[in-house]
């Protein structure tokens, strides 16, 4: 095996077919489109990507769509017409994958389903992201995230247990599921090479988000008397110190098992505690977690500042962490030392735009390509051409008959 070249992308060469919009779909082929993959971006006319339009905006253009799409060749086509399904179809034949996140349904009236392009292209991977699933009893029903949050009982974890359930406010289960589909799609080309045979994905929001239940289920389903896990507000009920403590400032979160547990005690200066039949052992901490964290904040009332509080807890090996608001992240060492807060140039923009980073560190390509975000249709002319080998009067034929279109 020839050594390969430490320039060379890991996806390089890799090309998407890409039919997704929002944030799950789009999250897959932005991870693969920073690894190098070509990622062509149907959308639909007139509009494409509805996301296009969501705030905030410079230029005119979505920040939010930029920082979904970055890297992306954009192909705007009227799905109404049959010649752009014959063109779809001659685009499938040239690429590895597709992936889409439409509706249940969708893709099978429009003859792009997995059934007919495996037909035309046996060795295609093929990913769907759906709320439920493209098999199942529900697996015809329209979800969105917080449609998957509260079937999948994150949401009945979430909150106060004596007051209604909240949702996560992020895309916690587009953004997870799109993980998950970025994820599978490596080992669907690894599986590829080793076999020569493409395959369907199936990955549904409500599943990578249940797959979330390192404990609950379990607990649930196996417990001897009947247990049902309920969300438990600021602090867990099951284990203490586990919580949002009130401290000199704001809010710092704390969890000392058992292995850290004595360090709590000694950074308050309250090594009594450490023996103290209350806390001395989990089931006694858990029975008494209510005078624990009174003692706790009344302790953290006495510091001078959140910090001063942090670093004594530091130096005790405490597992802590202040609540950061979002704009506390922007601008911290941290954030700022691991690349997680990028701050990119934009074609068409007189200023720079602020996204988060990318969230895996490869030591091979370590560097992350530059990457411009395209406007709707801006691509037509540049995707037919290499990927088809379509003529400029091709390409004008096509414009003429509406099959694909672009921003004016």
């Amino acid at each position: 095996m020839s050594e390969a070249n430490p320039k060379t992308a890991m996806l390089e060469g890799v090309r998407v077919l890409d039919f997704t919009q929002y944030v799950a779909g789009p999250t897959v082929t932005r991870m693969m489109a920073e690894l190098g993959a070509e990622i062509i971006k149907v959308e639909q006319a007139p509009g494409g990507d509805p996301s296009r339009q969501i705030p905030v905006f410079k230029n005119r253009r979505s920040v939010y769509y930029i920082q979904h799409n970055r890297g992306k060749q954009s192909l705007c086509v009227d799905f109404s017409k049959p010649e752009t399904i014959d063109l779809l179809h001659d685009l499938v034949k040239t690429v590895d994958i597709v992936v889409e996140n439409y509706g249940p349904n969708v893709m099978k009236k429009r003859g792009l389903d997995y059934e007919a392009l495996n037909k035309i292209h046996p060795e295609l991977i093929m990913l769907s992201i759906s709320a439920f699933g493209r098999t199942g009893p529900l697996s015809d029903k329209v979800g969105f995230d917080l449609i998957a949050q509260a079937f999948s009982g994150l949401m009945h974890m979430t909150g106060e247990p004596d007051r209604p359930p909240q949702f996560v406010n992020m895309a916690i289960a587009d953004v997870n599921a799109g993980v998950h589909g970025f994820a599978s799609l490596g080992y669907a080309l690894f599986h590829r090479d080793r076999t020569g045979r493409g395959q369907y994905i199936d990955i549904a929001m409500v599943d990578a988000l249940y797959h979330m239940h390192e404990a609950n289920v379990q607990f649930c389903a196996n417990a001897k008397s009947e247990f049902n896990p309920i969300r438990c507000g600021t602090h867990n009920k099951g284990l203490a110190p586990y919580g949002v403590f009130k401290g000199a400032e704001g809010w710092i979160a704390i969890l000392a098992g058992d292995l850290q547990w004595a360090g709590l005690p000694r950074a308050m200066g309250r090594e009594d505690l450490i023996d103290d039949p209350r806390f001395a052992e989990t089931r006694a901490r858990a029975k008494h977690s209510e005078e624990l964290v009174e003692l706790v904040e009344a302790w953290m009332a006495t510091q001078k500042d959140d910090q001063t509080i942090l670093d004594a807890l530091g130096e005790q090996r405490v597992p802590c962490a202040p609540v950061l608001s979002v704009r506390d992240t922007i601008n911290h060492p941290h954030f700022i030392a691991r690349n997680m807060v990028r701050t990119l140039p934009e074609n068409g923009l007189d200023e720079d735009i602020t996204i988060p980073g990318f969230p895996i560190k490869f030591s091979e390509n370590a560097e992350l390509p530059e990457l411009m975000t395209s406007s709707r249709g801006e691509d037509n002319s540049k995707v037919l051409k290499a990927a088809l080998g379509y003529d400029d009067e091709q390409i004008k034929s096509l414009l003429d008959q509406g099959v694909i279109q672009a921003a004016s």
